[in-house]
């Protein structure tokens, strides 16, 4: 029986709190979503796209380089009335 190779981007899933939120996505999307958590489920265990689309958003965050620069971008200071 040959190894399955396969990668994906997303890993295994660490336990998080979690704060729930209602999203709506085009019908292609979830097709994609339903698709990839197949794989996904197929190399670490059950999963469906809905437990998947936190981790994904999170990966996405943390590889965007535009959003980590304008983290740093920095802030101007409160003016202190007491000065």
């Amino acid at each position: 029986m040959s190894r399955n190779t396969t990668r994906l981007s997303l890993g295994a899933l660490p336990r998080a709190e979690v704060v729930k939120l209602t999203i709506a996505v085009p019908a292609e999307l979830k097709l994609q979503l339903d698709a990839y958590a197949a794989v996904h489920s197929r190399l670490h265990g059950p999963v469906d796209a809905v437990g998947l689309i936190p981790h994904m958003l999170s990966a996405f965050i943390a590889r965007d380089r535009g959003f980590k620069a304008a983290l740093r971008v920095k802030q101007p200071r409160p003016i202190d009335p007491s000065a």
